[in-house]
C-alpha cells in the first residue's frame, strides 16, 4: 500500500530545511479532528501551540464519533484527526490510506458502562434485556462488547442502540435507554442518576485495551513531515505540562479554565475526568509495547470485529498504519 516512493518522500522532507519547511506550510491551512475531549491539548490549542509549532493555519473540526472520522479521512475532507483504536482497525481493515503516528492517550474510567439507578442492574449478567447506548464502531463499542463477551451475555440478549454522545445524553433524559457506554463529558452528566458499572480501565484487563491515537493521511505525512512532526512534539509538551503537576490542574487553575471553555465540560469536573486518562510521554510510546505493538493491538481488535460481524475481514499486517518516523523526528 505505501510504496518505496513514499517513504523516500517522507526521508527528504526530514532532510529538508526546517526554515523551508516552515515558510513553505505558513500560508497553509489545515483541517485537523478531533473528539473534543476534555484533555490537555486543549489547553495547549487555546495558546495557539499548534500553529505556532507547525506554521499552519489550522481550522479544528469536532467529530462525534470515529465513523465520521473515517469518512472524512477517506474522502480527503481532512489530513489529521484523532481516532480511537477500534475505528482505527475498522478504518486500515478498509484501506483507508491514515498512519498512527502517536497516541493521544490510553483510555480507562475516562469511557465506561453507567447504568441507570433503578433499572435493575447491579452486575454485568443483569444487562439482559435491556436497552444499551452506545457510539456503534467506536472504542466505547468495542469495550462494551468485550465486557459482554466476558460476561458470557449474548448481543441476542440485550437491545444495543446505535446513538452519538448527545443523542445518549437526551435519551438517558427520557428514560428511554438503561444503560450507556460512554466518554466525557455525557458520562458526568448521565453519572448524576446512575452508576459507573464496569471502566474502560476494566475491559482492557480482560483481553480488550483501548485507546484514541492521532492519525495522518499518508500522502499528507510524506509531503509535509517536519510540520507533523512539529505538531506531534507541541501534543506532546502539551501532555508533559499536565504529567509535570497533574495536582495543579484545579478547578481555579488557567489550565482547567481553558478546556472547560474549549469542551463545555464544567471546570470542577475536568480534573477528574483527566486522571479517567493515562498520557504517555512520546518516548515512552515509542517503544515496542505501544506504538511498536500497535499493529498486532490493530491485529487483535480486527480479528475480534471481524468476528462479531463489524467488518467483512482482517489483515495479515497492520505495520503500514504506524509511523513512527514522525515521533522519533519530534524528540530530535
Amino acid at each position: 500500500m505505501f510504496s518505496t516512493m513514499k517513504k523516500l518522500a517522507v526521508a527528504a522532507a526530514f532532510g529538508a530545511s526546517a526554515v523551508a519547511a516552515s515558510g513553505a506550510a505558513q500560508a497553509q491551512t489545515v483541517v485537523i479532528g478531533q473528539f473534543g475531549n476534555p484533555t490537555p491539548m486543549q489547553a495547549a490549542r487555546a495558546e495557539g501551540a499548534f500553529e505556532a509549532a507547525t506554521g499552519w493555519d489550522i481550522e479544528w473540526r469536532t467529530f462525534n464519533s470515529g465513523a465520521e472520522v473515517i469518512a472524512a479521512m477517506a474522502s480527503g475532507d481532512i489530513k489529521l484527526a484523532e481516532l480511537g483504536s477500534s475505528p482505527l482497525a475498522i478504518a486500515a481493515s478498509q484501506g483507508v490510506e491514515l498512519q498512527v503516528v502517536m497516541l493521544a492517550q490510553v483510555i480507562g474510567e475516562a469511557e465506561s458502562l453507567i447504568v441507570r439507578e433503578g433499572a435493575g442492574i447491579a452486575a454485568l449478567e443483569d444487562l439482559k434485556g435491556k436497552r444499551l447506548a452506545v457510539p456503534v464502531g467506536s472504542t466505547a463499542h468495542f469495550s462494551l462488547m468485550g465486557a459482554l463477551k466476558h460476561a458470557g451475555v449474548s448481543e441476542r440478549e440485550v437491545t444495543i442502540l446505535n446513538m452519538p454522545p448527545d443523542q445518549i445524553a437526551a435519551a438517558w433524559e427520557q428514560g428511554a435507554i438503561d444503560a450507556a457506554f460512554i466518554w466525557q463529558p455525557v458520562q458526568s452528566q448521565i453519572l448524576q442518576s446512575g452508576a459507573l458499572l464496569v471502566g474502560g480501565d476494566e475491559t482492557a484487563e480482560w483481553g480488550y485495551p483501548t485507546f484514541d491515537a492521532w492519525v495522518v493521511n499518508a500522502d499528507f505525512a510524506a509531503e509535509n513531515a517536519a510540520a507533523v512532526a512539529g505538531f506531534v512534539r507541541a501534543m506532546d509538551a502539551a501532555n508533559a505540562a499536565y504529567l509535570a503537576d497533574p495536582a495543579a490542574w484545579t478547578a481555579d487553575s488557567a489550565q482547567v479554565k481553558a478546556i472547560a471553555a474549549a469542551t463545555g465540560a464544567a471546570p470542577d469536573q475536568v480534573p477528574e475526568i483527566l486522571r479517567g486518562w493515562t498520557f504517555l510521554p512520546l518516548s515512552e510510546q515509542l517503544t515496542p509495547k505501544w506504538l511498536g505493538g500497535a499493529p498486532a493491538t490493530m491485529k487483535a481488535t480486527a480479528e475480534f470485529l471481524q468476528a462479531a460481524g463489524r467488518i467483512d475481514s482482517a489483515r495479515d499486517d497492520y505495520a503500514p498504519f504506524v509511523n513512527t518516523a514522525i515521533g522519533d523526528a519530534a524528540l530530535k
